[in-house]
This record gives structure tokens, sequence and C-alpha cells, in this order.
């Protein structure tokens, strides 16, 4: 069963459009659970207010046409400690884009063009912990990935039960709060096994990882 929504989440909108600020804005604003924290029309402000509001949501625009794009200022971010939840949202669905984004350490990958009752779901979603991509996207990601022909051997041989069991849990968007309550072990602990399947798949994100184990079938358990 899901936990509730966090009471009045607070979500930043980082942006370079005025127009498309002010429409989510006012999106959330008439939301349950959800309220705007701020807003920023630059990578460099979105950081700084980040680190001042202490969102537990941030949206975040791709391609910004003044300062730091979007992948910089996500990498800043977390860089600099920044443990909200931070989704792309953007009109690229260039595979390249995706995977830049999923490896820098996005909590999700929306398109602008989401109905906005959907986006609202998504957002819902991530805040529960999810990791949520526009439709089709998902398999756009395991399609760039397993296209290198140089790319890494990839077994799920090579894990252990106790990673194989959390290969599922990130196949099935579970954060790692949710991981450690369902299988009855500490975050940390999460966490370092997740490190440990990462490395052994040579993956760089829990994220391709997740999408992997789809393909693989392992969320079909």
């Amino acid at each position: 069963m899901q936990n509730a929504l966090p009471e009045n989440a607070s979500v930043l909108v980082i942006d370079d459009h005025p127009l498309f600020r002010k429409g989510v804005l006012e999106l959330l604003a008439s939301t349950p659970h959800l309220k705007p924290a701020g807003e920023a029309d630059t990578g460099e402000k979105g950081v700084e207010l980040a680190h001042r509001l202490q969102p537990d949501l941030i949206l975040l625009d791709l391609h910004m046409r003044s300062g730091q794009d979007g992948i910089a200022t996500l990498r800043k971010m977390r860089a600099e400690g920044i443990e909200a939840r931070i989704i792309v949202l953007t009109v690229s669905d260039a595979p390249r884009d995706l995977v830049d984004a999923m490896r820098s350490g996005a909590d999700g990958y929306l398109l602008k063009d989401t109905d906005p009752e959907l986006m609202l779901h998504y957002l819902q979603e991530s805040l529960y912990g999810k990791t949520v991509l526009s439709e089709g996207l998902a398999q756009m990601l395991v399609s760039t990935l397993s296209q290198d022909p140089g790319g890494p051997i990839r077994q799920l041989a090579d894990l252990t039960d106790r990673e194989t069991t959390i290969l599922y849990c990130l196949s099935q968007g579970l954060s790692n709060k949710m991981i450690a309550r369902e299988l009855d072990i500490m975050e940390s602990t999460v966490k370092v096994h997740i490190r440990n399947l990462l490395k052994k798949l040579k993956f760089h994100s829990r994220v391709e990882a997740a999408v992997w184990a789809v393909s693989q079938g392992v969320s079909s358990r």
C-alpha cells in the first residue's frame, strides 16, 4: 500500500519560458497536496532557490537559452547534495537527452505536451518515490542503451539473490526507503546493494537498471 502524499508538497519550477512557468504554477496551485515553492528562469537561480527553499520536487527545463543548461544544473544540484525529487520537463524526446538526464540523477523525464491530468498523476507518483517517464520513453531508453555494440554484457546471474530482489524493487519504481520497508532492512543497506548491482551490471544510474530489468522480464516475476 502506498503512503499518503506529503502534505502540501512544495514544487520549484526552473524554466526560461515565462508563460509555461505561469501555466505550470497555476496547475500546481489548483491541486491538493501540491504547492508552488518558487520559480527560476535560469539554472543558476534554480540551484540557489533549491538550497534556500528545500522543495520536495523540482521541475527542470532541459534547454534554457541563458546560463547553464538543464543537464549541468541537474548535475550541480546532485553534486551539492540536493535531495529533492527532480523531474526533467522538456520538449525534447531525443534519446541522448533522455539518457544524459537519467544518468545525471533525474528521477523522471516528462514531455511538455503531456496532458495536464496525466502530468499531475506523474508528479504524484514521483512523490511516492517512483521513477516517471512519458509514454514510450522507457522503451526508447532500453533501445538506446542496447544499441552500443561495444557495450558491456549484462547478466542477471551475476547478481546475488538479494541484489536480484532489490533490482525487482527498482523495476517497480520503489524508493530506497520503500525498499527498506518492504525487505525489513536498513536504508543504508539498500544503498550498498544498489551500488553493488549497478557496478556489476555497469549502469550509471538506478533508472537505467530499472528499465533494463523490465526489458529482461524481472518486473513480471
